[in-house]
């Protein structure tokens, strides 16, 4: 979708932000082209030929979040780096209600949940990268399948945190990178 300028992206904004708002306080179900109007002041008709429906909202906040320019830490070590990026899971996870109430509506709506797969697949592209240096390094065996460790070192804080909904853990983040790191050097994540 194209990126408007000037005045097309100041309702733009408001529009999102206002879906975002409404969707953190009151959950997906209170979300309407209606409630998303009056909300952010934006003329319901503009909001619907924008979007159509609250999942082509959804689905423009996550693409906008998947053009950001983070890129993974390095900070010289595969479970340093592992640790680092679940730090950064962990924080989002527990301290920012959006992350959590995007990855719920996106089991509500197609559109949020491909948006949110796309936004998946490039932070695992961009974290390709922690595994690149790793086996340059000589930590883990060539042929490491850079996303199935990356899930591996992530996906417990998932569980844990919005499926389980467990007490929050400040060492989750680096017990789950090591045994993530302590696997990718026995090479349980190579090719074969």
């Amino acid at each position: 979708m194209r990126r408007p300028g000037g005045r097309s992206a100041a309702v733009r904004r408001r529009a999102l932000d206002a879906a975002l708002a409404q969707l953190v306080q009151h959950g997906y179900d209170s979300l309407s082209i209606d409630v998303v109007a009056e909300r952010s002041g934006v003329h319901r008709t503009t909001v619907y030929r924008r979007w159509r429906d609250i999942g082509g909202l959804l689905a423009d906040i996550l693409d906008e979040a998947s053009v950001d320019a983070w890129r993974p830490p390095d900070t010289g070590s595969l479970e340093g780096d592992l640790t680092a990026v679940n730090h950064e899971v962990y924080a989002a996870l527990t301290a920012d209600p959006v992350t959590v109430a995007l990855i719920a509506a996106s089991f509500r709506s197609e559109q949020a949940a491909e948006a949110l797969r796309g936004f998946w697949a490039g932070r695992y592209d961009r974290c390709a990268d922690i595994v690149r240096r790793a086996v340059e390094c000589g930590e883990i065996p060539a042929g490491t399948d850079a996303r199935r460790l990356l899930i591996a070192a992530t996906a417990p804080l998932y569980h844990e945190l919005v499926l389980m909904r467990a007490a929050t853990d400040a060492h989750l983040p680096e017990l789950v990178a090591r045994s993530a790191a302590t696997a990718a050097r026995a090479g349980a994540f190579t090719n074969r």
